[in-house]
């Protein structure tokens, strides 16, 4: 790949921001902290769900599973608003710089809306060359649109994708023949293989490198 970019995409909320703590937190809120796990595991399940056709935006998303949720009135918007405060995990910031110190070109393949994907690139510390996200191609992922979205505009596929979830992320970049760097936050055991697996972001420049 000598004289070419190398790029390297992201999925965000859950890799990059604190998904699964920003949820948490506002269902604790209006639920109660006694129900917020069991709602939280509840929300995992109604997300796909609510994602199958394509046809909602995220923020359609978010609210639904609130109402489904049996959120009081007033409450069901209680994710979305929330969303653009949600924090990157700490070591974030410093791992997508030393990725670019590295000549990497970062972007972000999320399943979310532009409005929210454009005020969390603000708190991750690093700026990102592009941003495909679900409403604008009408599709979500683990479906291989996101990764066609950016081929179009790149010319090809990334070199590496780097993400939390083996569902959305990882057994997609798996069918094109991507390498894949998971980000196994969780503890969880492997389903779909990836290239690399390592419990955060630090060290990930290595990482690139070696899945690369």
């Amino acid at each position: 790949m000598a004289g070419e970019e190398r790029w390297v995409t992201f999925d965000c909320y859950g890799t990059l921001i604190d998904w699964n703590g920003g949820i948490r937190r506002q269902l604790a809120r209006v639920f109660g902290e006694e129900r917020a796990d069991e709602l939280l595991e509840r929300y995992h399940e109604l997300e796909p769900e609510l994602e199958a056709d394509g046809s909602r935006s995220y923020r359609e998303v978010l609210t639904e599973a609130m109402r489904r949720l049996g959120a009081p009135v007033g409450e069901e918007e209680a994710l979305a608003q929330s969303l653009p405060s949600w924090q990157p995990f700490p070591e974030v910031p410093q791992a997508l710089a030393e990725a670019r110190e590295r000549g990497w070109q970062l972007g972000i393949l999320s399943n979310t809306d532009r409005e929210f994907i454009d005020a969390s690139m603000q708190l991750l510390g690093a700026p990102f060359e592009l941003a495909i996200v679900a409403s604008e191609i009408g599709s979500y992922k683990p479906g291989l649109n996101h990764w066609r979205a950016f081929e179009e505009r790149i010319g090809r596929l990334p070199d590496v994708h780097v993400a939390a979830s083996l569902f959305h992320d990882i057994r997609p970049a798996n069918e094109l023949g991507l390498p894949s760097v998971w980000i196994n936050r969780l503890g969880e055991k492997p389903g779909p293989r990836p290239t690399i697996e390592q419990p955060t972001l630090t060290g990930l420049a290595d990482s690139l490198e070696e899945a690369a």
